[in-house]
């Protein structure tokens, strides 16, 4: 059987979906289409959207991420600070989002960042740029998805406790919640895949219904219980710090973490690339979605939880000190059956938007995985005939959040060390694509619909990499001073072994399989030509053979 191959002139700057290239035998009728990525398109294209939009908004669940760590927040200038602070980090998000959708809208791959940094960086660093990038992003959404899950458990133990009391949950109870928590997420997105489109509107609209009917009740409750409200000045000026640093400006820069924390996963939807109906308009609708409805989301939710707030010293002394959020529902609602209809409500809103998470943390690790970039290839870059996903990539995130949530049981600090580097390392994955592209003067992607021109596309570029340079040395220092063991900050001590480890890796697997993205270019001056290379086993074994 003789095999015809015609790949032509490809246009290496042209990264469009809809450009397949279609190889046929017409003994068996075999077609094979490869997509933006250099693979051949194996997942559905049955997302809309609207069904974007809810990816965007499950895979952040910016207000309730937010809610989490609220507490922890007010340390850092009390509620002022909690507010000013959130739309700082913002305004920043917001160019970082911008630019990912510019390279979304030109490079609509489900590796995103991976596959991005590949091409934005050019032949020469595009290889070794990538493997950073996606090992980055793929640990960050690894590390997203327990630090969601513990907080669902927390929420769990939550309830027991406001009954009572004295009660102290040990961290093997919180780990049995836990794991309740991370496997109904997880087997969503493992069986769910059919249905997927329905499940994240669904979600997403009850992540919606659950902010609104939270907010409402802590509108209302405090006027009707006649405890009232905190005052202005605590909301807007009464300036907190209670961090042990001397200086307010650095405390405040610090701070900023919080926010970013709350909705900086600007790249998640645009891990369904693949899956998705015109994602170069599509994808970076998505992630304007993304930003702008977890800023305004999360600062509502904000003001209102603060102003429910009549006594902070309480706050902070809770005995509920799994989840601190619950003493703030209690002053709220100044009822045990209202702060347990709310905790439950989190609860909810958490098991349903986990999908999100391990939707987004799935799809980088088979992305990696089918570019033979992790131990057993094959394995985790099969995509299930029956499930329609990368069914073992999944499940393998579900396993790396279970034994995350093992190390919980023997040190909560050394839990909190990994999950407490999600936010260095998506950002060191966002930097591995952005700050290239302005440094090659963006000549090596050919732009999408959504495209910045000169000089704003400099400006957005160069402001989101330099907030991304100069905040994760700041984002390292310790939480608080003076510090012990238990209280140091070890996001640098995380982010440099896991790069370390990932640098040593690469320099094997270099030299053993790893190509990296499937787009091979050559540079002739100023013109970049490219030949995409993927072909099914079968095929290549048929080339072999000379059947």
């Amino acid at each position: 059987m003789e095999i015809k191959e015609d790949m032509g002139k490809i246009d290496p700057l042209d990264h469009s979906p809809p450009a397949y290239d279609q190889r046929a035998t017409e003994d068996v009728g075999v077609v094979e289409i490869l997509n933006v990525s250099g693979h051949v398109q194996e997942l559905d294209r049955n997302l809309g959207f609207w069904s974007v939009c809810g990816v965007s908004i499950i895979a952040d669940n910016a207000w309730a991420a937010g809610a989490g760590s609220l507490v922890v927040a007010l340390y850092d200038g009390g509620a002022p600070g909690v507010l000013y602070e959130l739309i700082a980090a913002s305004f920043l998000y917001f160019l970082i989002g911008a630019g990912l959708a510019e390279l979304a809208s030109a490079i609509p791959s489900s590796a995103a960042v991976y596959h991005w940094a590949s091409v934005t960086a050019g032949p020469q660093y595009g290889r070794v740029c990538s493997w950073y990038a996606g090992w980055w992003n793929c640990f960050a959404w690894t590390f997203g998805c327990a630090s969601a899950s513990l907080f669902g458990a927390n929420a769990i133990v939550g309830i027991y406790s406001l009954y009572h009391p004295t009660y102290t949950p040990d961290r093997w109870q919180i780990f049995i919640a836990y794991l309740g928590v991370t496997w109904m997420g997880c087997s969503i997105v493992l069986f769910g895949q059919r249905i997927l489109s329905h499940i994240a509107n669904f979600c997403a609209f009850l992540c919606i219904a659950i902010w609104f009917v939270t907010m409402m009740v802590c509108v209302i409750m405090p006027s009707a219980t006649g405890f009232g409200y905190a005052s202005h000045s605590f909301i807007w000026t009464e300036w907190s710090n209670q961090t042990g640093y001397s200086s307010n400006g650095f405390v405040f820069l610090a701070g900023m973490l919080n926010g970013a924390f709350a909705i900086g996963t600007p790249d998640g939807c645009s891990h369904v690339a693949e899956e998705v109906p015109d994602p170069k308009r599509n994808i970076p609708k998505g992630i304007a979605v993304q930003l702008i409805a977890g800023f305004l989301s999360t600062l509502s939710f904000y003001i209102v939880i603060l102003y429910a707030i009549t006594d902070v010293d309480d706050v902070f002394s809770s005995p509920i000190s799994e989840f601190p959020l619950a003493a703030i529902y209690l002053q709220a609602t100044r009822s045990q059956a209202g702060t347990a209809g709310l905790l439950i409500l989190f609860i909810i809103n958490q098991i349903t938007t986990l999908p999100g998470a391990y939707l987004t943390a799935s799809r980088m690790l088979w992305t990696l995985a089918r570019d033979d970039a992790v131990p057993f290839s094959s394995k985790v870059a099969y995509v299930s005939p029956r499930y329609r996903n990368p069914f073992f990539a999944t499940f393998l995130i579900g396993v790396s959040c279970t034994v995350l949530g093992c190390i919980y049981i023997g040190s909560q600090t050394a839990f909190n060390a990994f999950v407490g580097v999600f936010t260095i390392l998506t950002t060191m994955s966002y930097l591995a694509a952005i700050l290239p592209h302005i440094l090659t003067k963006r000549r090596y992607v050919k732009p999408g619909p959504f495209w910045m021109p000169s000089p704003w596309g400099y400006i957005v570029a160069g402001g989101a990499s330099a907030y991304i340079i100069v905040f994760n040395v700041i984002y390292c220092f310790p939480y608080a001073s003076p510090v012990d063991a238990a209280s140091m900050n070890y996001s640098s001590l995380m982010a440099g072994g896991l790069t370390i480890i990932v640098g040593v890796y690469y320099l094997w697997k270099r030299n053993h399989g790893y190509k990296g993205p499937h787009v091979l270019m050559e540079v002739e001056g100023d013109v970049m030509r490219a030949s995409v290379s993927a072909l099914r086993q079968r095929e290549d074994k048929s080339l072999e053979t000379g059947q």
